[in-house]
């Protein structure tokens, strides 16, 4: 990545931002030079506890620092949106937290703004960077599994309403769907590509966010059957099932350290291929490896990826009546 030291700024200062952080001290030519909260003093502690160089109680004051060159945010998914399209205008790149938006409207309006300013922008997948994916969808694409026919992946776990209220907040784009449902309809999404037919269901909370969705992804040789959750459990693997074999991520499987293969149901090998640190590693050095080789989209998860899984999220939230 060369020798150059990438300067980041981190706006929205939660639990994901905090693992973000952690990820980015084992990052040697990363620097975090500063970090904005509304709340002063958990800008102080959260700059203290990482090395940050500056704290911000303002958005638009670490946007206006000029050191700044690339910005993650990791504020409620309501505001992702407009606080990229600022930053961009600002001419900081940006790493914007998943879901970009929650519209597929704003998600354009997010590329238009990175193409008319030149700067880079991707949406925070990083699931799309750690090892055991990279390494899987290469042997996929090399056809050790076959056909690829089906998949079967889910997100589930049982939230709590008094101790997790933004999950539940309608305001804040709450529920299943874009906070966690995003994950299996990317897996889909990465493999198969865009579906030809799409069939969700909701059970709705009485703030009308989404509880738990149900999702058929129907293609032209394949299915995709997918559940996202923040009420009940589930062991959280995934399968990749082909006319030769198939592929079973270890749960959770968005995360997972290694997965095993099935060849005619004989487990053929097992790959042992663990992420460093929390995971998010991988996705800052692709967005440095990108700054520095002046591009504005990355080649693995590119603008016309984050738009075709918007869009895919937006077929989705008509169909299940989500209302933002």
């Amino acid at each position: 990545m060369g020798n150059r030291s990438i300067k980041w700024g981190i706006v929205g200062l939660g639990n994901i931002a905090s693992q973000f952080a952690s990820d980015l001290l084992l990052i040697e030519n990363a620097e975090l030079t500063a970090v904005a909260s509304r709340d002063f003093t958990k800008a102080e502690e959260f700059g203290g506890k990482f090395n940050a160089l500056r704290m911000y109680n303002s958005y638009d004051l670490l946007f206006e620092d000029s050191e700044v060159e690339i910005v993650y945010i990791a504020t409620p998914h309501n505001s992702h949106a407009e606080l990229s399209i600022k930053a961009l205008e600002k001419g900081k790149h940006v790493l914007c937290e998943k879901p970009m938006a929650l519209s597929y409207q704003d998600a354009q309006k997010m590329i238009e703004a990175s193409k008319k300013h030149n700067v880079f922008f991707m949406e925070a997948f990083w699931t799309r960077f750690i090892p055991s994916i990279q390494n899987l969808l290469q042997k996929i694409g090399n056809g050790i599994i076959g056909d690829v026919n089906y998949i079967k992946a889910d997100f589930a776990f049982h939230g709590s309403e008094t101790e997790n209220k933004r999950l539940f907040d309608k305001e804040l784009g709450g529920g299943a769907l874009f906070d966690i449902g995003v994950y299996p309809l990317f897996l889909s999404y990465i493999v198969l590509g865009k579906p030809k037919e799409i069939l969700a269901k909701a059970i709705k909370h009485k703030s009308d966010i989404d509880l738990q969705t149900s999702m058929i992804l129907q293609y032209e040789t394949a299915q995709s059957v997918l559940h996202a959750s923040i009420v009940s459990e589930s062991d959280m693997k995934a399968i990749i099932s082909g006319t030769k074999g198939r592929i079973e991520l270890n749960a959770p499987w968005f995360i997972a350290d290694g997965y095993s293969l099935f060849i005619n149901e004989e487990k053929e090998a097992t790959f042992t291929l663990p992420a460093l640190g929390k995971g998010y590693s991988h996705e800052i050095m692709e967005c440095q490896n990108c700054i520095l080789n002046n591009e504005i989209e990355s080649k693995l998860w590119s603008h016309q990826n984050c738009l075709d899984l918007s869009r895919i999220v937006e077929e989705i939230k008509n169909q299940i009546q989500l209302h933002f």
